[in-house]
């Protein structure tokens, strides 16, 4: 008897794929994801021709003569009448039972419960994924992917320069596979490890001396008035405001500790402007030393004593300070008639030319004339006699006296008097008190 087998080899898809195949001769049961024997028997006609009978197999079918005792068919037709019936039944051998074998679908495998269990490729290291990738497990199969910071470019996993994208705020330094982000000085990184936030240096290190003012990214030292700040920007140092100029103190400039303060020389007194000098009167104020027989006289920033006038003979005192020459005595005919003593002040280095003196006659008489001279004590030739009018002058100072100097000039008025043919004179014996100072 002839016996047909129709058995087709199994062929599966390549490992790494994930598309779940099953051999020819098993359709996928979706619902349970394993491959089902399919009956040929059924779902081929005529499976079998002739006196053949189709027995469906495992992953195949069989055809067998239908007298043949050891396959029954299902499919024979228990009401045909073309074959008689079969002989009584004797002993039957003891075959085998065939019984169907699971086959998992691609990706699974039998566990010890004899259940389709999914295949860790990445765990069993059967994945063809690319060295630079990393192998991620799915159901049934594998992805290939990239680890964070890298992209997937033609089967390779490239690094992604995130400071190319402005990742950072400020500094950015790209690393394999990530980046770090620093920020300026004078900035700090901010908890999201991107964006930088101003340090504010004044509260946290407060470096400046004396005043900080913080700014964006940054601080600024300022200093306290009198104070100027140094080249490293930081520190401060005391302003010597006396060496800026001489015209802050009347008299003398004192620098101190971020300030200054002016004072006056002895006999003078600090005004409210805090810079000028005011002479202290002492003779007002009865603050001398003078006698009773004295006179005190006040000049800039002291005081002097002076002594009555006496006259020399042959002149006579007719007033305190007034000497006369009579006429009748033979020893004032060369000698001026009268002689008159006055006393000033001036200050020392006054400005020049400057009119500090005036003389003039108390009497004109008809036919007379005057001339007015120095006739001693200007032995440095800083003053001169100029005529203002017939009967004045006045005494100029040409160069500057500088004191403390005491200066006596003999001031003469010559009276000429042609119609009676007289020549006569009178002195003012000038004494002039300089002091020290300019004010």
């Amino acid at each position: 008897r002839i016996l047909t087998a129709f058995t087709l080899a199994v062929c599966l898809s390549s490992p790494g794929k994930a598309q779940q195949q099953c051999t020819n001769g098993f359709d996928l049961d979706r619902a349970s994801g394993q491959c089902i024997d399919v009956d040929e028997c059924r779902t081929i006609p005529e499976a079998c021709r002739g006196d053949m009978v189709c027995v469906n197999q495992n992953g195949g079918y069989l055809c067998v003569p239908r007298t043949n005792p050891v396959y029954r068919s299902p499919y024979l037709n228990p009401y045909s009448n073309i074959y008689p019936p079969p002989p009584a039944p004797g002993p039957v051998p003891n075959y085998p039972t065939v019984t169907r074998p699971l086959i998992c679908r691609f990706g699974f495998q039998l566990d010890e419960n004899n259940q389709c269990a999914d295949v860790d490729e990445c765990a069993s290291d059967s994945h063809q994924c690319n060295p630079t990738q990393i192998c991620i497990n799915t159901e049934g199969g594998y992805t290939c992917s990239c680890t964070e910071g890298y992209w997937l470019l033609e089967g390779q996993c490239l690094d992604i320069d995130e400071c190319r994208y402005g990742y950072c705020q400020q500094l950015c330094a790209n690393v394999p596979g990530s980046y770090s982000c620093t920020c300026n000085p004078g900035f700090t990184l901010n908890d999201d490890g991107r964006s930088c936030q101003d340090v504010n240096e004044c509260t946290t290190e407060n470096p400046c001396t004396q005043t900080c003012v913080n700014t964006y990214g940054s601080f600024l030292c300022r200093c306290e008035p009198g104070y100027e700040l140094e080249a490293d920007g930081v520190n401060c140092s005391d302003m010597d405001e006396c060496s800026f100029s001489e015209f802050l103190c009347q008299h003398e400039c004192v620098n101190g500790p971020g300030s200054y303060y002016c004072i006056c020389p002895s006999g003078y007194n600090l005004l409210d402007d805090s810079r000028s000098c005011q002479d202290i009167n002492e003779c007002e104020n009865r603050n001398f030393t003078c006698t009773a027989q004295q006179t005190c006289f006040n000049i800039p920033g002291e005081y002097k004593c002076l002594d009555p006038v006496r006259c020399e003979e042959p002149y006579l005192q007719i007033s305190e300070n007034r000497c006369m020459c009579p006429a009748e005595n033979p020893g004032c005919r060369d000698q001026p008639f009268t002689i008159l003593y006055r006393v000033m002040d001036m200050v020392s280095g006054r400005s020049v030319p400057s009119d500090i003196f005036q003389m003039q006659a108390t009497t004109r008489y008809p036919g007379a004339y005057y001339i007015f001279q120095i006739k001693s004590g200007n032995e440095g030739r800083e003053f001169y006699m100029r005529q203002t009018g017939p009967i004045s002058a006045t005494l100029v100072m040409t160069r500057p006296v500088k004191g403390p100097r005491t200066v006596e000039l003999d001031l003469e008025m010559i009276t000429v008097n042609t119609v009676i043919n007289f020549r006569g004179s009178s002195v003012i014996r000038l004494r002039i008190f300089v002091s020290q100072y300019s004010f």
